[in-house]
């Protein structure tokens, strides 16, 4: 597979896949918490509170590991590793383009001063279960 068929295949699954387990770094060891995604190609956008672990974590070490996939029974299900760079946003338009219903038990609003979105550019993405061909990997 070259690698803008793997780009494209990658793509699809982060489009099909909002939800995935975002792990940071917390006194030098794997913090893992479940997370919804959205995604611009290959960047990913997650919203957050500004007062939580993962904003610490991430202004102490912004590497984060997060996998996406398994939607079904886990036996053969493509999923995605991504290695990548996090970066705390608090820009009104992409707080704007994200909020959604499901953000109201979190936050008062798109404009609540807790509301931040965590923006990750990944390093590498690996393509895992995609039928022989697996592992592929997208180094960025």
């Amino acid at each position: 597979m070259d690698q803008q068929e793997l780009k494209t295949k990658i793509i699809g699954l982060l489009e099909k896949n909002a939800v995935g387990t975002l792990s940071s770094v917390r006194n030098g060891k794997p913090h893992s918490r479940y997370m919804t995604f959205f995604n611009s190609e290959l960047t990913l956008y997650t919203p957050t509170s500004k007062d939580t672990h993962k904003a610490d974590e991430i202004d102490n070490n912004p590497y984060v590991h997060i996998l996406l996939g398994y939607q079904g029974e886990g036996f053969g299900d493509s999923y995605l590793e991504i290695e990548g760079e996090a970066v705390i946003k608090d820009d009104a338009d992409l707080k704007e383009k994200l909020w959604n219903e499901h953000l109201k038990p979190w936050f008062k609003g798109k404009d609540d001063p807790d509301y931040i979105v965590l923006e990750i550019k990944p390093s590498m993405i690996r393509l895992m279960n995609y039928k022989d061909n697996s592992p592929q990997t997208l180094e960025l």
